[in-house]
């Protein structure tokens, strides 16, 4: 049976995407592939004078920032994608959650499934946010709630999880809705509407700012010199060799803390049984790596360092929804090359179309978020970061 072919729009995707990715990524090409450079050059810098203007209405009050009388976390980047924002948002709100807050994560819900554009402009300004968890129960699926809210909603028992473009109205309904204090913005750094009183900004370690342009010939979102905003900033995916990041970090953000970590790989579990491994399962097991994120090679570099033999692997564009042949065909092509398991992210393992028995298990890596640097663990980073009073309280509110 041939196999599912990938959609021309991902394939032109992931290739702009290796283009303009990693600094030098882009050198080399023939002269179409360099005018589309040029092109995009341009469209890079008309988009940094926008985010710019942006930013400045709202610094002089022309733009409102609504606060909502609670305490705001916002957790974000300042690059598209890659930096393991998931973990450490779900890190968060288990931490507040424990530590006895009624913790509600607002999130846009990246690539849900949208409603028709007619009635986005006129139902969905009135209607509730779509609760994928009310705290009790989950209540949606990832393709209604998208990827992460999903994830999150499994995962965080007892925590709130809501999904809408509009997280002033979304975490408006949080509070008189479900009661909560303490509200974990997901992806917010560029969200200007809410006022936030925390500001956490991830800086992956291994690829910090791109090739330092912005979008589309980038992957910043902003200026880096805009990480001053920041609060507290997260190295993340670090190996410990971080100090000219640490020194680059400092002079851009003189007045944040910089708290170092790394995503902590801590079991394997089958997509569709729920069933465990340990790490030592991988031990030289030949494997096909199976992805649809932003970084699929950090993804399957960390497989290579538990020790797997990673003999091929099958990339898709990030947040990909996997259609239930594309599973087959991945589940057939492990083995007839004699892998022994298909391994993808936990991300990936939200879109698998459920298969019954599948010729080779396929498993999700559960990673866990360790700190390096700047804390003893995530249980005191939170708590020096939410909990503090006094005149560090006071220096915070001032930033906003």
């Amino acid at each position: 049976m041939p196999r599912t072919p990938i959609k021309r729009y991902e394939r032109f995707e992931r290739y702009l995407l290796r283009l303009i990715q990693h600094p030098g990524a882009d050198q080399g090409h023939p002269w179409p592939v360099r005018l589309l450079l040029l092109v995009l050059k341009g469209s890079s810098h008309l988009f940094r004078a926008a985010v710019q203007f942006r930013l400045c209405l709202y610094e002089i009050g022309i733009l409102q920032r609504y606060p909502l009388g609670c305490q705001v976390i916002s957790v974000g980047n300042i690059t598209v994608g890659g930096t393991g924002k998931t973990p450490v948002v779900e890190a968060f709100a288990r931490e507040l959650q424990q530590a006895g807050r009624k913790v509600a994560i607002l999130s846009r819900g990246y690539r849900k499934k949208e409603l028709p554009w007619y009635e986005r402009l006129f139902r969905e300004q009135l209607a509730h946010p779509r609760v994928v968890s009310d705290g009790h129960h989950v209540l949606l699926d990832s393709e209604m709630g998208g990827d992460e809210p999903y994830m999150l909603a499994v995962n965080l028992p007892g925590v709130v999880v809501l999904v809408d473009r509009n997280r002033v109205k979304s975490g408006r309904y949080a509070v008189r809705k479900f009661g909560c204090d303490t509200l974990v913005l997901d992806d917010g750094f560029q969200y200007q509407k809410l006022k936030h009183r925390l500001e956490l900004v991830l800086v992956d370690c291994t690829n910090p700012f791109g090739n330092t342009n912005l979008l589309p010939r980038g992957v910043l979102r902003e200026p880096v010199k805009n990480l001053r905003r920041a609060n507290f900033i997260f190295l993340t995916k670090s190996d410990g060799r971080t100090e000219e990041l640490r020194q680059r970090v400092t002079e851009l953000c003189p007045g944040a803390e910089i708290i170092e970590c790394r995503h902590e790989p801590r079991g394997l579990r089958n997509a569709f049984t729920a069933a465990q491994q340990p790490l030592a399962f991988l031990q030289d097991l030949p494997v096909l790596a199976l992805s649809g994120i932003a970084a699929p090679q950090s993804f399957e570099n960390s497989l290579r360092n538990m020790g797997a033999r990673v003999i091929e692997s099958e990339r898709f564009a990030d947040h990909h929804r996997f259609v239930a042949q594309e599973i087959i065909d991945a589940v057939n092509r492990a083995d007839e090359i004699g892998a022994r398991a298909v391994i993808c992210t936990e991300k990936d393992a939200v879109r698998l179309p459920r298969l019954e028995n599948p010729a080779v298990p396929i498993y999700y890596l559960r990673v866990d978020i360790e700190i390096l640097r700047g804390a003893e663990n995530f249980a005191q980073a939170v708590a020096h970061i939410c909990f503090r009073s006094g005149r560090e309280g006071k220096k915070t509110a001032s930033k906003e």
